[in-house]
Formats: C-alpha cells, structure tokens, sequence
C-alpha cells in the first residue's frame, strides 16, 4: 500500500499544473467551470461565492495572489489538476513546475464594460479612465506573451473568449485535446451561455 501510495504521488506531481489565465473578466471563470464540467480536479478555497458578476461561481484560491510573498504550498499535489491565476501573477510560478496554460483573451471593449459593471454594483468609482486602462492592458499583455515565449515549462493555448461564445464546439474539442486528459465534451458545452454574454462588443479596432 506505501508503494503504491508513493507511486501515486510521483505520477500525479509530474502531470503538469492546469492553469486558467488572462485579464481579470476575460472569461477566466467560465473556462474553469467548462474543464471542471469536463471532469479536472479544481484547485479552490471556495470564499469567493458567485454572484451577480460571475453566476457560475469565481473558482478562486486567494493562496495564488500570495505568490509574490514566496508562498508556493498550494501547488504541492496540484499535477493534473487545474488553477485559475491571473495573468499579471503567471511570471511568480515556480519554474521546477511544468503548466499548461489557457489563457483567455477578450475584446478590451467588452472587458472594461464588464470591469465598469462590476464597479457600479459594487458602488465603487474607477480610479482609471478607460483610455489608459486599455493601453495599460495592451502593455500587460503584449509583455506576458513575450515572456511566455521564453518560458521551456509552460505550454500556452491561445483561446478567443467571443469566438468561443460564437460557435464553442470546436473550442471544446481544442481544450480538451491540449489538456491532454479524457474530458467530457458534452458537458463542456453546456456552459457558455449566451444569456451571460451580456457585455458584448459591435466592433473594435485591433
């Protein structure tokens, strides 16, 4: 039983870390219900409750924005399962780690409607006007992507959250196929809900 025990414990700590990223409303959190759905382990505290904002819950582990302070703990026994780190913290995760990354991208229009939304439910003013949040979000990212580049333990996967939302079929079959495990499709798809796209861009210029 020890060996076993122990064998477990290695092949599960070589399985790389499933990691959801992107800008804060991105979609981050609808791609964690859609792998959890899927039938990945989730790595979460469960304080951060759904909401208004995010219907289908945050899946969030406030141990992951501690990362900058040194505290890696929670990463222990989270091979194969899967973590939702927003963008700006990706550059802390330990390198003797490997991760697959998901990383959401979004029309910056329909992520800074959806942060204002958040705000005014919140009765909080933005301290930032939206012109210069957008150019700090096109710096931010146009930087992690360089870095992820650079980076022998990450594997990246692009996904376009309103192409997704357009037709998720083929976005399902893509996730599944780059997290590399048996994932159940069906219920994959029963997530994006266009009721909840409810910040939606006409146009925007790249």
């Amino acid at each position: 039983m020890k060996l076993f025990s122990a064998f477990n414990k290695k092949t599960t700590e070589n399985k790389p870390i499933i990691i959801v990223s992107g800008l804060p409303r991105s979609g981050t959190s609808m791609m964690m219900k859609m792998v959890v759905e899927g039938g990945l382990q989730v790595v979460t505290d469960g304080i951060r409750r759904a909401d208004d904002d995010n219907p289908n819950g945050y899946f969030e582990l406030e141990a992951v924005k501690e990362m900058p302070k040194g505290n890696f703990a929670w990463l222990k026994g989270a091979g194969g399962k899967v973590v939702k780190v927003i963008s700006s913290l990706l550059e802390y995760l330990p390198p003797e780690n490997s991760y697959k990354i998901i990383f959401m991208e979004r029309e910056l229009s329909e992520i800074l409607a959806s942060q204002q939304k958040m705000l005014n439910h919140r009765n909080e003013a933005n301290p930032v006007e939206d012109a210069e949040m957008r150019q700090q979000f096109q710096n931010h990212l146009a930087a992690i992507k360089a870095w992820l580049v650079r980076q022998p333990n990450m594997e990246v996967l692009y996904v376009n959250f309103n192409a997704l939302m357009a037709d998720p079929v083929p976005y399902c079959e893509l996730v599944a196929g780059f997290i590399g495990l048996p994932m159940d499709r069906e219920r994959m798809l029963s997530i994006p809900n266009e009721k909840l796209y409810r910040n939606r861009a006409v146009t925007e210029n790249r």
